[in-house]
């Protein structure tokens, strides 16, 4: 039994975009590639080998052969296609909204005609050529989001028709009938308390070696450690810092997945004074990182500079910094005539997160900082749904906590999905920045994107949409008689090789 600090919100992945979902889909759900362990580039899955043109606009896959489905469909080329017609193809409502079909909308950069998706075609039952409108040469880095698993074409045309407004999230197959081919089998969704899932007997890599899993939504961190203890579960994720050396004490595993995220201090430009530099930059210089990442993060979490982890294509050594100093944020909100500057301050209440794993103990610290310089807070607390709507969806909101946890090796899964467009979190305006992002996405080759992403980077902290805070370092703890867990920085988890032990 796993502890996970949320529950999913939909068990069709194409419409998920939370890390807790996602955990369920790496277990009933595969693509045609992988993150490779203990990295962010891709390995093979359904897909044994893959090609691409030279200017980024055609792939190859080579596909694995004598994969079925949980239903018996047989996984082939025709499956392939049918899968990216029916991503492109979404009804127009809800099924087509960013918020609903995140990473299609933002990756494909819109539905039908609108999409960078050309065509899909068939060489023979184990090929398939994939074309694209348009270069885009993270295309196979993308393929391992759990967004674009392959799903039963027989099960969702039976279970998943939606009708144009139709909520996609609530079909029978996003509830009941998810159906891939991973090592695990859908059993039961208790909303809001468990997913029960069961081993795949039929499963091409062999059956999982724990026939059966039960992921239990334990919202509250010490909560899930306590479970832990008492063996109500078997491992959990997101450890708070403060139960990291107790657990290690009464000898249990923990395992530190590398950081591949980043927390920042958003500030939304269209809520003045933060339209002004001066502010945003005072906001920065008034921040001690090395502190907040010392007092409210996990052991090896690194202070961030920019949007972007150091390991990333496209990471620049050359952005301008804003190291703490209390005195240049009095100067400049002197000079911008802020020096009783008050501000609404969003974080949620009630979840954890890879990048940050305690809000509480974030906020505080923030805020004892900004108010060192003479910045007044309004603590504003929400429920995390209710967060991300308020900070995603309007305009009402000042600074606010927040993070994003890389999907694939590119900067354009950390830059892209934040300033490549006028959003409501940042209210951020900027057609250079825009422009430069557009052009790094559309060049055919990471060689040739790096030193694009590189220069949107530095345009980006030239601007200081936001404050980079840090890279956090996720702990998972497992009790002592689990094995075979094997990590990912991108939380590309299954869990056929693992093991578990009676206590």
């Amino acid at each position: 039994m796993f502890g996970a600090s949320a529950s999913p919100t939909t068990l069709n992945p194409l419409h998920a975009s939370d890390s807790d979902s996602f955990r369920v889909a790496h277990q009933i759900f595969e693509g045609l590639v992988e993150a490779e362990p203990c990295g962010p580039g891709p390995a093979p899955l359904l897909a044994t080998d893959w090609t691409s043109s030279e200017d980024g606009k055609k792939f190859e896959f080579v596909l694995r052969d004598g994969v079925k489905f949980h239903d018996g469909t047989d996984f082939d080329a025709r499956a392939v296609c049918w899968n990216f017609e029916h991503w492109n193809n979404q009804p127009k409502g809800m099924a087509q909204s960013a918020d609903v079909t995140y990473h299609w909308s933002t990756l494909f950069k819109g539905f039908g005609e609108d999409s960078i998706y050309d065509s899909c075609s068939p060489s023979d039952e184990n090929t398939v050529t994939i074309r694209l409108k348009e270069p885009f040469a993270s295309f196979v880095n993308a393929m391992a989001i759990p967004a674009f698993s392959m799903q039963s074409p027989t099960a969702l045309k039976k279970w998943g028709r939606t009708e144009p407004g139709d909520d996609p999230t609530a079909t029978e197959y996003a509830t009941a009938h998810p159906t891939g081919t991973g090592p695990y089998r859908f059993k039961s969704w208790n909303r809001g308390t468990s997913v029960d899932l069961i081993g795949f007997d039929d499963y091409w890599a062999g059956p999982p070696k724990t026939p059966k899993v039960t992921i239990k939504t334990i919202e509250d961190p010490q909560a899930r450690a306590d479970a832990l203890r008492t063996g109500d579960i078997d491992a959990f994720d997101l450890v708070a810092p403060g139960d990291i050396p107790g657990l290690k004490n009464e000898g249990f595993d923990l395992i530190h997945r590398p950081p591949y995220n980043i927390q920042y201090l958003g500030m939304n430009q269209a809520s003045p004074p933060l339209d002004d530099i001066r502010v945003r930059q005072a906001i920065a210089h008034a921040i001690d990182r090395e502190q907040l990442m010392k007092s409210t993060m996990t052991p090896g979490s690194e202070v961030a500079d920019e949007f972007v982890p150091s390991t990333t294509n496209g990471y620049s050594d050359e952005v301008t910094e804003y190291d703490y100093d209390p005195d240049k944020a009095r100067q400049l909100l002197k000079e911008a005539g802020q020096e009783n500057l008050t501000l609404d301050f969003n974080y949620p209440s009630d979840v954890s997160r890879p990048y940050l794993p305690s809000p509480q103990d974030s906020f505080n610290q923030i805020r004892n900082d900004l108010q060192r310089v003479g910045i007044t807070v309004r603590p504003v607390a929400d429920q995390w749904t209710v967060y991300l709507s308020k900070i995603h969806g309007g305009e009402d909101h000042d600074i606010h906590l927040l993070g994003w946890t890389g999907e694939y090796n590119d900067a354009d899964s950390f830059l892209g999905a934040k300033f490549s467009a006028t959003t409501p979190e940042f209210g951020f305006k900027d057609r250079k920045v825009f422009d430069q992002l557009a052009e790094a996405r559309g060049l055919p080759t990471p060689e040739k994107q790096r030193s694009a992403y590189r220069k949107a980077n530095e345009m980006i902290m030239d601007r200081l949409p936001g404050v980079p805070l840090g890279s956090g370092v996720p702990v998972l703890a497992l009790a002592p008689g689990v094995s075979g867990y094997v990590p990912s920085p991108v939380e590309d988890e299954t869990w056929d090789t693992v093991t578990v032990e009676e206590r």
